[in-house]
């Protein structure tokens, strides 16, 4: 056998990116069988998937996988470097992963890694220059990104690679295999064709946000996704079940933020420094998701953490209602055992 290779993904919705993302790793690793480890109802943003868990491992398993799993909500919704050590925390358990491919905007796995190891180790001088930049307000995640970038000085190749998301990610990968000690062994494939949140349709490439934009304006996609991922767009949307974005559970939402009390909210993940005080005074007095967010985002507390917590709030809601969302771990498989 000569090995088994897994992607972490969200396939929101799987489309010709991912499909060649997927067979040129196959064909460089010559891995036998393939793991999609998947987010589930909720993506990386803390955003609504476009379409049930159920349906997007459907996709990945007639793309050529082999087995889907479920990616927890709590890491799905995540930072970078929390989603990350969820992903490699679960795959290194597994116990049979032998490779780990990942997309990213740079291609070149050298300096991804070296940005690794100085994230791992993290030297008392970045340490010193992360800090003295949260304190003057910012995101730690842009305090990291600014004391980096002043840490290596001239070096304009790592400058480059902390400017992508996909790099990102792909750097919190590498730091956590280090972390777990893991054998898995990383690659990267280099993306060629439409970047991440590009709007630019090339050759039968587009971005996932493209393609969920265009659905939602009524256009065909077929030409940009393969015909087993159209298919199945199709019969979801006849019934009915495309999700526009988080703001679909703005009821719910607020629903559970105000039942919620000051110290449950206060538990939510990233919730500090008082926080919790101005998501509750928000969600009393706030009709609307967006004005909710306005009313509780700073330079601290980002759009995107702030959508993590209300989809952590949505997920709550259905959860305990056994509805839609009422699974949060679930293996798909191409085999019956």
């Amino acid at each position: 056998m000569s090995g088994i290779l897994a992607i972490v993904s969200e396939y929101n919705p799987f489309h010709n990116g991912h499909l060649k993302h997927l067979n040129d790793s196959k064909r460089l690793t010559k891995a036998d069988f393939s793991i999609a480890l998947m987010t589930g109802n909720f993506v990386q943003r803390g955003d609504a998937a476009l379409v049930d868990k159920w349906t997007r491992a459907q996709m990945a398993l007639q793309a050529g996988f082999d087995i889907v799993l479920e990616l927890p909500t709590i890491y799905a919704i995540s930072s970078a470097e929390n989603f990350a050590q969820g992903a490699i925390k679960i795959l290194h358990s597994l116990g049979i992963v032998d490779y780990l491919s990942f997309g990213s905007e740079l291609g070149q796995m050298a300096p991804l890694n070296d940005l690794a190891n100085i994230l791992y180790k993290e030297p008392k001088e970045l340490s010193a220059l992360i800090n003295q930049y949260v304190r003057t307000g910012i995101s730690y995640p842009k305090a990291r990104e600014i004391s980096l970038s002043q840490y290596l000085g001239s070096s304009t190749i790592h400058k480059q690679a902390l400017t992508n998301p996909n790099n990102i990610l792909g750097i919190e990968y590498l730091k956590a295999l280090k972390k777990y000690k893991s054998p898995i062994q990383p690659m990267t494939i280099k993306r060629e064709d439409a970047q991440h949140h590009s709007t630019t349709i090339k050759k039968g490439f587009a971005s996932g946000s493209t393609i969920r934009s265009l659905l939602q304006k009524k256009k065909n996609i077929h030409t940009l996704v393969p015909f087993e991922t159209y298919e199945l767009l199709e019969k979801q949307i006849e019934a009915g079940k495309i999700i526009s974005g988080l703001s679909v559970f703005e009821k719910e939402i607020l629903y559970t933020l105000r039942r919620m009390t000051l110290p449950e909210i206060a538990a939510m993940p990233d919730v500090s420094d008082g926080l919790e005080n101005r998501i509750k005074m928000a969600a009393n007095n706030c009709n609307h998701l967006q004005d909710l967010i306005c009313n509780i985002q700073s330079k601290q507390f980002t759009r995107n953490t702030h959508s993590a917590h209300f989809a952590l709030c949505t997920f709550e809601y259905f959860t305990k209602r056994d509805e839609y969302f009422s699974k949060n771990y679930t293996i798909h498989t191409r085999f019956r055992f």
